[in-house]
């Protein structure tokens, strides 16, 4: 028998709260299937932050509604007493088909494919009235909730100095991106087809407002945006790509290893090799303190602005 939740009881089950909660409604159709709402209004910081003037609902935020969902729909499982918690530890062959926009309807669903070893993997996909619009395949699986207890190391080579590269303003003018979702800081350095970007996080970014306080990590999705962004940059910063801009298309695959938390410096380092056609593609890491704690996979596409 299917159990439809509203938004108190969906709270109930989510370690979310505004501007991070993006499900407004959700019905549990059987123990491996669940589907979900999310009203899109142009009132959402989001839209003030992405492609303004244009306004398009990030990609990676459908990854964090299909995550959301999928958590309701398998916490019971994989984590009984809430003590751990549910993370991303894989994406794959996550598809950004067609945009969701203010007004539309986002329909989120996903139908789990095995749970097992403290793993849940699930097919997810959403939609509007138009289709689909995204799909992907991902693994949950559980952490610990263990938070720093040492300082972060001060003032190395990826600081902002005279020397650096782009700052804020430089990277403005590459990206489309605005408060509260540009994800890159700095640029450090292009190397070749190698690009270094700069995020530093800290706890009074609204993206940390919608975590528990207990326990306020940089969510996986946004992760592979801040992979993406650097990712154009390198590519936009190209003479024959000038005054062009990119739409995220795919992630073949994206693996975090460990959680990213408020007060780090979060390096990413990205290969984007130089191609003829339309479409940039590359891997990158991110990095804190020179430990890996992220890898991606992915493409987008340079347009005409």
């Amino acid at each position: 028998m299917s159990v439809v939740m509203n938004v108190k009881e969906i709270k109930a089950n989510l370690p979310y709260t505004y501007p991070m909660l993006l499900l407004d409604r959700v019905e549990l159709v059987d123990d491996n299937h669940a589907w979900g709402v999310k009203n899109l209004s142009i009132n959402e910081g989001f839209f003030q932050g992405h492609f303004p003037g244009h306004a398009i609902m990030p990609g990676v935020l459908q990854v964090e509604a299909m995550k959301q969902l999928a958590e309701v729909l398998v916490n019971q499982r994989l984590s009984p007493a809430g003590e751990q918690s549910i993370y991303i530890r894989v994406l794959e062959k996550v598809k950004f088909r067609n945009p969701q926009n203010p007004g539309d309807r986002m329909k989120i669903e996903v139908e789990l494919l095995s749970i097992e070893n403290n793993e849940a993997v699930l097919q997810c996909k959403t939609s509007n009235k138009g289709g689909v619009t995204c799909e992907a395949k991902m693994t949950l699986a559980l952490r610990d909730k263990i938070m720093p207890n040492t300082m972060p190391a001060l003032y190395n080579e990826y600081d902002k100095c005279a020397e650096t590269l782009m700052t804020t303003e430089k990277v403005q003018s590459y990206l489309p991106h605005r408060y509260p979702f540009l994800l890159v800081d700095n640029i450090v350095k292009i190397e070749g087809n190698v690009l270094t970007a700069i995020k530093n996080l800290t706890a009074n970014e609204e993206i940390f407002q919608g975590c528990p306080e207990d326990y306020m990590t940089f969510p996986e999705s946004l992760q592979c945006e801040m992979g993406a962004q650097a990712g154009c940059v390198c590519v936009l910063a190209r003479p024959e790509n000038q005054g062009k801009i990119g739409y995220f298309m795919t992630i073949d695959r994206a693996e975090s290893f460990a959680p990213i938390f408020p007060g780090d410096q979060v390096v990413c380092e990205l290969d984007i090799p130089e191609g003829k056609g339309r479409f940039g593609k590359g891997k990158g890491v991110l990095k804190v303190e020179d430990k890996v704690v992220f890898e991606i996979s992915l493409m987008f596409a340079i347009v005409d602005a």
